[in-house]
């Protein structure tokens, strides 16, 4: 049975363990990090050296990086759609997963759900959030195209992209700021909502983040 420790509120473990949901692997989550503690023991940093969730452990392996850890379960559990077996097919998702990360999660996470949720409305740097909401603007254009072609974010069927990239939805819907009116990402959002795996996983109740005066 492979282990996950991290804690549920997690952005990065929600998208894990909606992949570990979507391809029902038998698991135990371990509540580490955010009030939870545990990442900064010897322990955990030999585990991961940068004290940071989610961790995996499978049998004799142990690693970190939630999208390593995703290509890692798709790849051994999963049947190739997800996470597919050629180079070729691969090379998309492995694309938009990227961009997912690398752009989309420090506009919501960082610019915007950390400035509105996790920071105190006195301490709140409003030209930060005010770049990430623009950015956000950017990007999710780029997504409305892709998804308006695809039906998915990275082709004709859900993938780790979809993963990736569908986990963040659900603090960018949430969270109150002007958002762009972009059709096919609202369908996309609806199609995702009703899957059962992300309804457990990735919309998980962010109140226990809110500090006191955001």
């Amino acid at each position: 049975m492979i282990k996950i420790l991290g804690r549920d509120t997690s952005s990065n473990v929600q998208a894990v363990m909606w992949l570990v949901g979507e391809l029902r692997i038998e698991h135990e989550r371990l509540d580490f990090g955010g009030s939870f503690g545990g990442t900064q023991t010897e322990e955990f940093l030999a585990m991961n050296p940068m004290g940071r969730v989610p961790v995996l452990q499978d049998g004799a392996l142990t690693m970190f990086e939630s999208q390593a850890i995703m290509r890692y379960l798709a790849a051994k559990y999963g049947s190739g759609g997800l996470w597919p077996d050629s180079p070729a097919a691969r090379a998309p998702v492995d694309q938009w997963m990227e961009w997912s990360k690398v752009n989309v999660a420090p506009a919501v996470i960082y610019k915007v759900f950390w400035q509105m949720i996790r920071t105190c409305a006195a301490d709140r740097d409003h030209a930060l959030i005010a770049k990430g909401v623009d950015d956000l603007k950017t990007l999710m254009a780029i997504a409305e195209k892709q998804i308006a072609r695809h039906g998915w974010l990275a082709g004709p069927e859900m993938t780790l992209a979809d993963i990736a990239f569908g986990t963040l939805l659900y603090r960018y819907y949430e969270v109150p700021f002007e958002r762009s009116d972009l059709p096919a990402v609202a369908e996309y959002y609806a199609k995702l909502t009703a899957r059962p795996a992300y309804a457990k996983h990735a919309m998980v109740s962010f109140e226990s983040l809110r500090v006191a005066g955001a």
